[in-house]
């Protein structure tokens, strides 16, 4: 909305483009390069799921965030026990419907966020493990998370080559 400052316009931004940016990272990669872990463990295929999982997280909180009049209840989840649980498949599922789901919840996110007035970026709630937790830091966290797990992509994908 027109009554966001610029620096809340520019993470909104960012946030937006979180699913081009991962395209872009997963456009040269072959079927053979999706699996190479670097040096932190994961695959591309693995991040893939990752980030499916991470964003239906995301959009939940902030939907969360914006209906619950104190939302106290901001869970954490262990990303690293879901990446080791056989029956997710982040070793061996195909990625294609994880991106699907990652592209969703983000564009839906997106469409709420374009709707909001900034008085909503001062919402808070408090999250299991790091404490208050507002409109705005979801947004800076979420706006980071794909570009972060895009550059692990790139990195996965150069060491493979």
């Amino acid at each position: 909305m027109s009554d966001w400052a610029p620096s809340d316009l520019a993470l909104r931004e960012r946030f937006r483009g979180g699913a081009g940016v991962v395209d872009a990272a997963l456009a040269p990669l072959g079927d053979d390069d999706l699996d190479h872990r670097s040096g932190d463990g994961w695959s591309p295929r693995m991040i893939a799921h990752h980030l499916a999982d991470a964003e239906v997280h995301i959009y939940e909180r902030l939907r969360q965030l914006l209906a619950d009049p104190e939302p106290v209840s901001i869970l954490y989840w262990d990303e690293a026990r879901w990446a080791a649980t056989p029956a997710l498949r982040y070793e061996s599922g195909p990625i294609a419907p994880s991106l699907d789901v990652f592209r969703a919840a983000r564009a839906a996110s997106v469409a709420l966020l374009d709707e909001l007035p900034a008085t909503e970026l001062d919402r808070e709630g408090t999250h299991s493990t790091d404490g208050a937790f507002s409109v705005r830091h979801w947004l800076t966290m979420a706006a980071a998370h794909a570009e972060d797990h895009a550059a692990q992509i790139t990195a996965a994908g150069a060491e493979a080559s």
